[in-house]
């Protein structure tokens, strides 16, 4: 599987094994080795209830057996047989285990909600970590990570920016404001703007021009020119942690169903940076 695909990790209800199911076209997949940790059984059991399942015509083969490319622990790539949920689903009744039982009631839980959402919550585990490592702090992180996000925040931006009654998309100042708004988050954070953020930090003496990500497995030209990726880890975190208290304050006001007009965004953003103690960029940068 390539590094691109989503990871999701099942840990049994003994806590004897954890194994990792891939997110691919539609369904997850799962391969010999790993079926026969699941259900707590020899490759060569859970092969031939593979073999069974098909000769049945249970199921078929072009449907829920993919051939992936995979990197071993020697650093070389194979070509591995891949199992889909209905085929782990198939050889879980057939292996009659707890183990089996009991994955079968986390898939039909869980994986569903993934499929769907992109995600999965361990709600109770997140409420009430007993003693194990408590991962809502790093939830948290990872949400406003998301939100914050050039495209999901233009988005909220926008939408809740035409709720302004005097909203009009053809102004050409409604067109700057995301770019305004975001020149506003980038200087309360480094001091600088987008464009002046891009123009001091990129450099082509340096590894990747000085980025500290960007989307994929290299640089593209069309990261070099986005302000964010030439943040720190720090700058990231003060930058998210600002852009979500900016996107729930808009939000309860529009739920309040208090007046909005474009001039109260402009001033929200102002005041949210002054109340953290931040510098505020004056005007459009």
């Amino acid at each position: 599987m390539k590094p691109d695909n989503q990871i999701i990790i099942y840990n049994t209800a003994d806590g004897k094994a954890s194994v990792a199911l891939y997110a691919r076209d539609g369904s997850v997949w799962m391969n010999q080795g790993q079926l026969a940790e699941l259900f707590a059984t020899s490759k060569q059991n859970i092969g031939q209830h593979i073999a069974n399942i098909l000769e049945d015509n249970e199921l078929y083969a072009d449907s829920v057996v993919k051939n992936y490319f995979t990197t071993a622990s020697d650093g070389k790539q194979y070509d591995v047989a891949f199992y889909s949920l209905e085929m782990i689903l198939a050889i879980g009744f057939r292996v009659r285990s707890k183990r089996g039982t009991q994955f079968r009631i986390w898939a039909n839980r869980n994986l569903r909600e993934y499929m769907v959402k992109g995600f999965v919550m361990d709600d109770e585990r997140l409420k009430n970590p007993d003693g194990r490592p408590d991962y809502f702090d790093e939830l948290l992180e990872r949400i406003r990570d998301i939100r914050a996000s050039e495209k999901r925040f233009y988005q909220k931006v926008r939408d809740l920016y035409s709720l302004s009654s005097d909203y009009d998309p053809t102004d050409k100042a409604t067109q700057m404001f995301f770019a305004e708004t975001q020149n506003k988050l980038l200087f309360a954070v480094t001091g600088q703007t987008a464009a002046e953020i891009v123009l001091s930090r990129a450099d082509a003496s340096k590894p990747n021009m000085g980025l500290t990500s960007w989307n994929g497995s290299i640089v593209r030209k069309g990261d070099v020119v986005i302000a964010k990726n030439y943040l720190s880890e720090e700058e990231i975190d003060t930058l998210n942690r600002l852009v979500v208290i900016f996107l729930e304050s808009a939000e309860l006001r529009a739920r309040n169903r208090q007046e909005l007009t474009m001039d109260f965004w402009r001033d929200n953003i102002d005041k949210i940076l002054e109340f953290q103690d931040k510098q505020v960029l004056r005007g459009t940068g």
